[in-house]
């Protein structure tokens, strides 16, 4: 694209997934806590993570995202704290992969672009997913949207400023890819960003048709990236 100088990324469910099913970890979070299952992986696909409180710890958000899938079911609220520790225990958040076509989407920019990553996560976690993808030098910036470093989360402008501010990019020439409409499309939008939004292929969420800001871009995999630029 002529009128993109640089490419920033969002990295869960955009640049990688992760390797343990949903069912799986749906399962064990329950069978942990010994209670029965009283809500499915669809209601809690149904949270929109941008709507929940600022977290400032993985087992904080997990409380606030059950809390949030009780009021929605009906659910008894006074389980999320246990709910959330158990999922903490059995999820391990460095168990990733390439999302299909992502690996070569980013070897496409590199060279051609300023390439940037701006990711939810406290920056620990989010570089031993970077490590065990290899992609550690991958990015030109990186900045880890984690409220207890300062950095409030996506769909904040902040962090996406201060990318392009490390970048020194226009915004209006930076294209942000990213599989949230809520965070990745919004924030982007926000900061002034071209976005190219691609929805995560899963079984369990719903994806919008017609969302409100509408995307510059709509990708049906990661792989269209390289055609798009």
């Amino acid at each position: 694209m002529s009128d993109v100088d640089a490419v920033c990324f969002d990295l869960d469910t955009t640049l990688c997934v992760g390797e343990q099913t949903d069912a799986d970890v749906h399962g064990a979070v329950f069978d942990r806590v010994d209670v029965d299952p009283f809500f499915s992986i669809a209601d809690v696909r149904a949270v929109d993570s941008a709507d929940l409180p600022t977290a400032h710890s993985d087992r904080e958000f997990y409380e606030h995202l059950y809390r949030a899938v009780c009021e929605d079911v009906g659910g008894d609220p006074a389980h999320a704290p246990a709910l959330a520790e158990a999922t903490v225990d059995v999820v391990d958040e460095t168990a990733v992969t390439f999302r299909e076509g992502a690996r070569e989407a980013l070897e496409h920019v590199a060279g051609r672009y300023e390439v940037g990553l701006i990711t939810n996560g406290a920056e620990e976690t989010q570089t031993a997913k970077l490590e065990r993808l290899g992609i550690g030098d991958a990015f030109d910036v990186t900045v880890f949207c984690d409220p207890a470093a300062g950095i409030e989360p996506k769909p904040d402008p902040a962090p996406f400023e201060r990318a392009l501010a490390a970048l020194d990019a226009s915004p209006d020439r930076t294209l942000y890819v990213g599989d949230s409409h809520s965070c990745d499309v919004v924030g982007a939008h926000a900061a002034g960003l071209q976005s190219a939004w691609v929805p995560p292929d899963r079984d369990h969420q719903e994806v919008v048709p017609d969302p409100d800001p509408a995307p510059t871009h709509r990708l049906e995999s990661m792989a269209t990236l390289s055609s798009l630029l």
